[in-house]
């Protein structure tokens, strides 16, 4: 799974905190996430992509190998 994470964050001035905060999960959540280290749960993505006014897909895409 790749992530637009990281590139969303900075399009909005958002640090890993601010962001962890707002999709109510721990900073090192949102830096595992940006390091493709650990996939979301549904609802994390959820959350996510709320705050960024993004579709899921458009946030976390997977290769088709992946699914």
């Amino acid at each position: 799974m790749r992530t637009r994470l990281k590139e969303l964050r900075a399009r909005d001035g958002l640090n890993q905190t601010e962001l962890a905060k707002r999709a109510k999960v721990s900073r090192q959540t949102i830096s595992l996430i940006e390091r493709e280290e650990f996939i979301p749960s549904l609802l994390i993505a959820v959350r996510i992509a709320a705050i960024f006014n993004e579709a899921i897909e458009e946030i976390f895409i997977f290769d088709k190998e992946e699914l």
